[in-house]
């Protein structure tokens, strides 16, 4: 049972992968891009912003949330996906408004301290 509440009006996911793993990625990347109607983000093969592994975003709405996390938890074959909400506060989104799918990693919320 997921214990992640729905409580802001936007979100991010983040889908982390490495070498290993990248196929994996692209065909859960498509899987969504298929299945839902939401803007999917690049697939990084390269550190991008905070993330300190290769990712892949999914943006949403609190109204896409109840349907999709559960989605990606079933789907992400023990792959770590951060969930966080988009208020304008970064630092917050990604530390206090953070949930985990998953193990955590390692993020870089020192580029939020300027």
């Amino acid at each position: 049972m997921l214990l992640i509440k729905n409580t802001h009006q936007d979100y991010h996911a983040h889908i982390y992968f490495d070498s290993s793993t990248v196929e994996f990625a692209r065909q859960l990347r498509d899987q969504v891009k298929n299945t839902f109607e939401l803007a999917v983000g690049r697939f990084n093969e390269k550190l991008v912003g905070p993330h300190m592994m290769w990712s892949f975003s999914i943006t949403f709405t609190s109204n896409d949330f109840d349907t999709l996390v559960p989605w990606l938890e079933q789907q992400r074959n023990g792959h770590s996906v951060l969930v966080h909400a988009v208020t304008g506060d970064d630092f917050k989104d990604h530390t206090e408004y953070a949930y985990w799918l998953g193990s955590p990693v390692d993020i870089n919320v020192a580029i939020f301290d300027s």
